[in-house]
């Protein structure tokens, strides 16, 4: 038994932000029923590569993991009709449009509320369904950009730096959503009574201002690039190394400070900590320091020494060949739908529960495979179901 075994979702959505969040509900135990368009292209599940010898990407094996999916054209009434007998059985709603645009297809939280109360609604989008940029589109840059955060990060020589990974996306949207639908959950256990859940991953991000964010608030100074405690202005760093490989430094606290000096040699910097006032030409010279040995070289010498120091790790070395990540079972293997037994590597989930671990049961289908299945759930004769197939509502 699943932690979420019972729960039910109706998936709407599309992209990364929300199929990662309910991938997360479905790896739980929550049975998840993805509901997609085949005519209409998601950038995320259509981007290669493919499994050899399918048509699923990597992305839809991983994303779709756990999950059933139906294929239904939304603009069709019928279609809508379809939905709201669903919802009496997955009545936890999952959606990534614009606001508005579920409205326009008789599909909007007030309408389903009216044929089920109990109803979880969860809608995730940019900047959330009320205030002046409620329409706007947006990607996880522009939401990182909006935010404050990015005035913070990076190099004063350079700027902003992308780091290749979805902030916005999965650290604030999927999360956000995933802990507002579980919170919905524990509510309606108490009171019987489903709600709306707004999520919006512009919000989101404002709290990742932390702690410089709290400052500026009580004080009105904005913090610098590079003159921070967290963003380069003190010994808290990435250091090159001989062989071109980069070195983590983030011994903050002054036991891990002491050890780092002591370790490249340096024990007269103890006394100025991590953050001296000569902190530009301290700075300079641990820079050369590292840059005199390999990274494998400078992980033997902090072995063991408790100095918060850790490589930039490339993928394989992380993935595949980290023994901690081993341990934690953070590579999960998984077998495809209707591919004869072949398996594939995916990411795995972060959640470890002790008396109902994560159960990896299968990759993602291809997209409306449990169509008739679900129909035929749903009391439609083979006869409905083929007069609905030529109609196009399975489109």
């Amino acid at each position: 038994m699943g932690a979420l075994d019972g729960l039910k979702v109706l998936d709407f959505s599309t992209l990364l932000p929300g199929p990662f969040a309910t991938l997360m509900l479905a790896d739980m135990g929550a049975e998840v029923l993805k509901v997609s368009s085949k005519g209409k292209a998601d950038i995320v599940i259509d981007y290669p590569p493919f499994i050899e010898g399918t048509e699923i990407s990597v992305n839809q094996a991983w994303l779709g993991r756990n999950k059933k999916t139906i294929s239904l054209n939304l603009k069709e009434p019928q279609s809508v009709e379809i939905i709201k007998k669903l919802i009496m059985e997955y009545d936890i709603l999952m959606e990534q449009f614009r606001p508005g645009v579920m409205e326009k297809l008789g599909l909007g939280y007030e309408t389903l509320k009216a044929v089920n109360p109990r109803l979880i609604y969860c809608s995730l989008t940019g900047y959330g369904q009320t205030g002046p940029l409620k329409m706007r589109a947006g990607h996880d840059i522009n939401y990182l950009a909006r935010s404050g955060n990015m005035a913070q990060a990076g190099r004063k020589s350079t700027g902003p730096v992308l780091t290749n990974m979805q902030v916005a996306d999965v650290a604030v949207g999927s999360m956000n959503s995933v802990i507002g639908i579980l919170a919905a959950v524990y509510y309606r256990n108490n009171t019987g009574r489903g709600q709306w859940v707004d999520v919006s991953m512009y919000d989101g991000l404002i709290p990742f201002n932390s702690m410089d964010g709290a400052a500026f608030l009580a004080t009105g100074k904005e913090p610098e690039r590079e003159g921070e405690r967290l963003n380069g202005g003190c010994m808290y760093d990435f250091y090159e190394t001989k062989d071109g490989r980069y070195l983590s430094v983030g011994c903050l606290e002054p036991q891990f400070w002491q050890n780092f000096c002591l370790c490249i040699g340096r024990a007269e910097y103890i006394e100025g900590t991590v953050w001296p006032e000569n902190i530009r030409e301290v700075k300079e010279d641990i820079k050369q320091i590292i840059k005199e040995k390999t990274l494998q070289e400078w992980e033997g010498i902090f072995e063991g020494k408790d100095v918060c120091a850790e490589p930039v790790l490339n993928l394989e070395e992380a993935l595949i060949k980290d023994e901690q990540l081993k341990e934690r079972q953070m590579v999960v293997e998984v077998e495809v739908p209707l591919s004869k037994g072949k398996k594939v590597r995916q990411l795995g989930t972060a959640v470890k529960l002790s008396e109902c671990p994560i159960e990896y049961g299968y990759g993602g289908y291809p997209i409306g495979y449990h169509t008739v299945e679900v129909m035929r759930k749903l009391g439609f004769t083979p006869e409905q179901i083929e007069t609905m197939n030529k109609k196009g509502i399975f489109r």
